[in-house]
């Protein structure tokens, strides 16, 4: 029998968004791969678990390993199709051996919480990447969903989105921590914003 990946989405931070199917999931893993903050949260003690860190090349060798004798789950953020280590496992593993279960994506509750629809959003993340600018110009009505950084932040960003032509007076949202006790939702402008410090890792909505 071939052993599988199974990766889960765990939504954005509190169990409230884990959805119940990914919940048994992870409860029955015997393996366990996820970040220091999801395998505090929902690894066991008598879970074989390790850490996703830095070294991915790490991770997969471990995933490899333990593929021989057990089935594998692996937690990521939000959800898996949305910038998560679901592309690194694709290219290393073959179809067959990996299912997904989705979750709820920060950028999904982004827009939930500020009540706009994202079916014509572009959606993307500055997170550790960059973002040809063609497909950041401003357009008339056109929305942007953006995962942060600390060095792409909604300062950098806002500046950049100014210089390729959005008005200073488009309607911008910086969404922090969601999900948990802690959690900010700022409504600015493209303006303010190029002088408001913080929010490296939030969800920043754009709308013309």
């Amino acid at each position: 029998m071939e052993h599988i990946i199974t990766v889960v989405g765990i939504g954005p931070g509190s169990p409230d968004y884990l959805l119940p199917v990914a919940y048994r999931t992870i409860k029955n893993a015997t393996v366990l791969v996820g970040s220091k903050r999801a395998l505090d949260a929902f690894a066991t003690d008598t879970v074989n678990k390790k850490v996703i860190d830095g070294d991915i090349e790490g991770v997969i060798a471990f995933i490899k390993d333990h593929l021989l004798t057990d089935d594998v789950v692996v937690m990521v953020s939000g959800d898996p199709g949305f910038y998560s280590m679901l592309g690194a496992l694709k290219a290393r593993f073959l179809k067959s051996q990996i299912t997904v279960i989705p979750g709820i994506s920060s950028a999904q509750l982004a827009y939930a919480r500020i009540g706009e629809v994202w079916q014509d959003s572009l959606l993307t993340s500055l997170h550790g990447r960059e973002q040809h600018s063609d497909s950041l110009k401003y357009e008339v009505n056109k929305k942007l969903g953006i995962l942060t950084d600390g060095v792409n932040n909604p300062q950098r960003i806002a500046q950049r989105l100014i210089a390729l032509g959005w008005p200073e007076d488009s309607h911008v949202w910086l969404c922090e921590y969601l999900s948990y006790e802690n959690e900010r939702i700022i409504p600015t402008t493209l303006k303010e914003t190029t002088s408001i410090d913080g929010f490296s890792h939030c969800v920043m909505v754009v709308t013309a």
